[in-house]
């Protein structure tokens, strides 16, 4: 009986390959991994691909742990409550948002152009295939690389205008969800240092920035990679072969409950120690390297796996920036933080209240997308500057992103729109800069509806609308729109109203020497502006107080 065993398992080694092997298999790396590798053999084809960086990896985990552990913060909620906002940030107002990356080589769709891609029903797969695959189905995101090049990027002439915009900080994105690093990571191969421009366009930006004079940030989108290329494992791609793990990422499949209707707290991805790690790591390195004052998050570091990695972080950066002199700031959105912990961000949106905690909202000139695309359609900057007075009456700042081209250099409608707000910030920024609200935001038939992804839902401001903010002694009321008589009522600085704390001795029209006309009833504030006094796209009335 032993010989017919043996010759079975014999025959059964023999066989195997082929009886077990998937098709396409090994032969074909860019056959489809969907149901052929489990969700832990992806990850660990991940983790082969990165761990010629395990030695760098590991410092910075321990720097990381060693400073979350030293200063006044630690890796719990009972500390990082107590943290204080930096007064320069409450002051500032608004804030540049830059993203540009591969991405922005397509020029289509938007900056999710990437997962887009590997996606038959979406636009930016045919775009793709039309304009870039031609018919090789090996080509990938990985091919655009080479054409992004920031040949005219000028990081000093970028700053300027932003200086010139009335910014006064700057966020610019460090990676995005396309896994490719736009700074010098010693934890990548896909670095905008190694590839493409081969130059620290970052660092450059940082240094521009700051000598300026303005503040720098910088934000991470890290941890949606490790789902954004998971459309590739369902297609024959080069997301599939392990030789570009290292840039598509895990590439797990993004499992989300039924319309998401829970978010992040019905967010089932596959998330590994091993990724939370490396996410912690690089940030760590991003903090270490270019010092910055501000770190955003988006929304995905907010999945239950990344709880103790984002608490780590928190704890490492507050407790860096102390120990190097600065108070360092963490936008975060929905629940991604305990709210005192940080600074919560509401993404193209507003809110309908004051609200006590200093917040920000980001929202994009462009109204299609992050980055750059052609044929885009733009906010006015009429529209861009009502909307900071509304966020700053309610305590908050604005960070406005624009996409600039592969080639560094910056639409002009996005330069246009820049230029006028600064030129608006010139003559009002008084009533914005180190402002406080006042007592309530304004007054006026135009309401803002509150949360995220509704800025765009707001319909045109009256004569009739208003906006306070305050300085010291002095309230600022900003009107929204010319009146066409010039004559302004304001009913809530009546005596009678919340006006009865405030007995105006004078008003200033800021921009204007002229002397304003105004008397104060119990019932309103009437404002006569003066002759020709110009008010394009706001106007804003300095009211002084006298003796009660």
């Amino acid at each position: 009986m032993k010989k017919p065993v043996l010759w079975h398992s014999l025959l059964l080694l023999w066989t195997a390959p082929f009886l077990f092997a998937q098709p396409g298999a090994p032969s074909d790396p860019l056959a489809p991994t969907v149901g052929v590798k489990s969700a832990s053999e992806i990850d660990r084809e991940w983790q082969q691909s990165v761990s010629k960086y395990d030695a760098e990896r590991n410092r910075l985990l321990a720097e990381a742990d060693r400073q979350a552990n030293d200063g006044p913060y630690r890796a719990d909620w009972a500390t990082l409550v107590n943290y204080q906002q930096p007064q320069w940030y409450k002051d500032a107002k608004f804030g540049i948002f830059i993203h540009w990356g591969v991405y922005s080589v397509a020029a289509a769709e938007n900056e999710w152009y990437p997962r887009n891609m590997y996606r038959p029903k979406e636009g930016a797969y045919k775009n793709f295939r039309d304009h870039f695959a031609n018919g090789n189905e090996s080509k990938g995101y990985k091919d655009l690389i080479p054409l992004f090049r920031a040949e005219h990027f000028d990081a000093s002439a970028w700053a300027k205008l932003f200086k010139e915009a009335g910014a006064q900080y700057v966020v610019p994105v460090a990676e995005h969800h396309d896994g490719f690093s736009m700074y010098d990571s010693g934890l990548s191969d896909w670095t905008v240092v190694k590839m493409g421009p081969k130059r620290d366009t970052l660092g450059e930006l940082a240094k521009a920035v700051r000598a300026e004079g303005l503040h720098f940030g910088l934000s991470s989108h890290r941890a949606e990679h490790n789902f954004f290329y998971d459309g590739g494992r369902s297609i024959r791609s080069d997301v599939n072969d392990p030789k570009y793990a290292s840039l598509y990422g895990p590439a797990h499949e993004w499992f989300m409950g039924p319309d998401n209707a829970h978010g992040l707290y019905d967010d089932w991805t596959w998330v590994s120690d091993a990724w939370t790690r490396d996410w912690l790591a690089r940030d760590t390195e991003l903090v270490e390297k270019y010092k910055p004052e501000i770190v955003y998050f988006d929304w995905w570091i907010g999945q239950p796996n990344f709880r103790r990695a984002v608490t780590e972080f928190t704890a490492f950066y507050y407790n860096y920036a102390a120990a190097h002199g600065y108070t360092g700031v963490v936008d975060f959105k929905d629940y991604s933080l305990n709210w005192k912990a940080g600074t919560r961000d509401f993404e193209r949106g507003q809110l309908d209240k004051i609200l006590p905690d200093h917040w920000q909202t980001d929202t994009s000139i462009s109204n299609a997308s992050w980055g750059y695309i052609e044929h885009d359609t733009f906010k006015s900057p009429e529209f861009l500057v009502h909307q900071l007075i509304d966020i700053v009456s309610k305590n908050g700042n604005l960070l406005l992103n624009f996409g600039p081209r592969s080639d560094g250099t910056i639409p002009d409608e996005v330069q246009n729109t820049l230029r006028e707000m600064g030129g608006w910030l010139k003559v009002n920024g008084e009533a914005i800069y180190g402002t406080t609200p006042w007592k309530i935001y304004g007054e006026g038939p135009t309401k803002v509806v509150g949360g995220a992804f509704h800025d765009t839902d707001t319909k045109p401001y009256t004569p009739q609308d208003f906006r306070f903010t305050a300085k010291g002694n002095d309230v600022y009321a900003v009107g929204m729109a010319c009146p066409p008589d010039g004559k302004a009522q304001i009913q809530a600085l009546g005596s009678s109203h919340e006006g009865a704390s405030l007995p105006v001795a004078n008003i200033e029209l800021l921009g204007s020497r002229e002397k304003v006309a105004f008397t104060q009833s119990a019932d309103s504030l009437d404002v006569t502006l003066p002759a020709g006094a110009t008010c394009k796209y706001a106007y804003t009335l300095k009211l002084v107080p006298g003796n009660k």
